[in-house]
């Protein structure tokens, strides 16, 4: 059965996921990303991106968002919203996910798990994870 949302499920993601970015750390560029993430039990984890002086150690948003829930038992999930603009004002265009964030959300999402890109409570694009990284490379791969 494909993964879908409901339209209470995609309001809920796309309100907390703009909010999570009052919480992100970007002294640097002062891009701020928020992301909140859905499990399939229901629960709702959200993250800011979190920089660094030493840009490696930077975390984005999504992986913020992943961490918090994967280190408290979770591990199945259903969908993730992301927005991001710079500091002090409303996305002006989308901010789709890193490839390292793609590769997060493959090792603990199906081929079916919904990724919202927002810019605004009504305005958002949907992709399945399949969409946004064909071909990925999971536990499948090494097994």
């Amino acid at each position: 059965m494909e993964n879908r949302l409901t339209e209470n499920e995609t309001e809920k993601l796309i309100t907390a996921a703009l909010q999570a970015r009052e919480a992100a750390y970007a002294p640097y560029s002062h891009y701020t990303v928020g992301a909140a993430l859905l499990t399939k039990s229901g629960e709702m984890y959200c993250g800011g991106n979190i920089e660094n002086a030493s840009y490696g150690a930077t975390n984005c948003a999504e992986r913020t968002a992943f961490f918090k829930a994967v280190s408290q038992g979770e591990r199945k999930f259903k969908a993730i919203a992301i927005a991001g603009g710079m500091e002090g004002q409303e996305p002006v265009d989308y901010a789709y996910p890193c490839g390292i964030c793609r590769q997060v959300m493959q090792e603990f999402g199906e081929a079916d798990f919904r990724i919202l890109i927002v810019k605004g409570k009504a305005d958002y694009r949907e992709y399945t994870l399949e969409q946004l990284l064909p071909c990925g490379f999971g536990g499948n791969s090494i097994q």
